[in-house]
């Protein structure tokens, strides 16, 4: 077996294309951004905007309504007993109030689904959008 009696080049590190990437992406970064011109009439204007701490909203949004459908086919808004008629009127007053009230639909496990569906229609005639339906997670077994 021939030993190799010639020496190896030296390995070197080409860093033109690496530096031809950097300046093309700094050109792109460069082109690609939108600086913010002001026009000349806006710069002309003698005028001193007033400055502001953050706004927040003048009034939180109400908490979401909970009917509660009873076995039986009892409804409850908000713990106080309502019949079909009484609560499309309600949510549709509280819709006037906020338009982006929101409702939770608790309905018992053991309860005839049709009363739980004649709530959730209830509240698609009083043109509520944000509808939930609570339910409980089982636990894997």
């Amino acid at each position: 077996m021939p030993l190799k009696v010639q020496k190896d080049d030296q390995v070197s590190l080409n860093m033109t294309p690496m530096i031809d990437i950097v300046f093309l992406l700094i050109i792109f970064f460069l082109v690609g951004t939108k600086f913010t011109e002001i026009s000349e009439a806006e710069r002309d204007i003698a005028l001193s905007v007033p400055e502001v701490r953050d706004g927040q909203a003048l009034a939180q949004a109400p908490e979401k309504k909970i009917i509660n459908v009873f076995r039986d086919g009892k409804i409850t808004l908000e713990s106080e007993p309502v019949s079909l008629q009484a609560l499309e009127q309600r949510l549709l007053q509280a819709k006037a109030q906020y338009p982006a009230t929101g409702v939770i639909v608790r309905g018992d496990s053991d309860s005839l689904y049709q009363y739980v569906a004649q709530v959730i229609a209830t509240c698609r005639d009083a043109k509520i959008t944000d509808l939930n339906i609570a339910v409980k997670p089982t636990e894997i077994r």
